[in-house]
């Protein structure tokens, strides 16, 4: 006969991130137990990329289409650093410790010089850092839910710009906080904002491989 905490796990997994797929809730470790050691552990032994909330591990969605919309940003970004000595790049397997127990894995992520030790790429894993822009593809079982809980997260972390990314809708939303937001499609330019100041990029060209 199933505890009452464990029946009561469904309900606050809804809660916390709305109808998201079952098959991406990891039932080992428990969820509600899982530390950054079983990040570590899953990505190791299957090549899953898991993010870990409150205790919980999610694995990461990410499809074909959106693995190479997340390529196009991280090759423009580069080329654009690559003569400025601004900062680093990291793409999807990125993880990121934003606060005690929360590790998140942008798609796509920027951190300037001056916010890493020493000024160099950290060595760790999973370093405790937050990146001045986090991008996130969306895929389709990313849910309305959880993709504004990771606003609130990225942003309360320190995050100053990020940039959801709609494959389907050929649209980027640009957000400066986690209510406030502008919306960019085909025909509209994609700035770096007071982050990236300079750099600019038509939004269908994020999609141009799709296209």
């Amino acid at each position: 006969m199933a505890s009452a905490i464990e029946l009561e796990w469904p309900e606050i997994i809804a809660r916390r991130f709305g109808p998201i797929p079952p098959w991406r809730v990891r039932s080992d470790p428990a969820p509600g137990t899982a530390t950054e050691r079983d990040v570590l552990r899953v990505h190791a032994r299957e090549k899953r990329l898991c993010e870990l909330v409150d205790g919980i591990l999610v694995e990461k969605a990410m499809g074909y289409e959106e693995s190479l919309v997340a390529m196009q940003i991280s090759h423009r970004l580069m080329s654009f650093l690559s003569r400025r000595k601004l900062g680093i790049v990291a793409g999807e397997a990125g993880m990121l410790k934003l606060a005690r127990g929360l590790v998140r894995i942008p798609d796509v992520s920027y951190v300037s010089y001056s916010k890493l030790p020493g000024g160099k790429a950290p060595r760790q894993p999973i370093p405790r850092l937050a990146p001045n822009l986090a991008v996130e593809v969306l895929s389709q079982s990313n849910t309305r839910r959880e993709m504004k809980e990771k606003l609130v997260e990225y942003f309360d972390a320190g995050v100053e710009i990020v940039w959801l990314v709609d494959v389907r809708k050929r649209a980027v939303e640009v957000f400066t906080s986690p209510n406030k937001s502008v919306v960019l499609r085909s025909g509209q330019i994609l700035t770096g904002g007071t982050v990236l100041p300079g750099f600019r990029l038509k939004v269908r060209d994020l999609f141009e491989q799709l296209d």
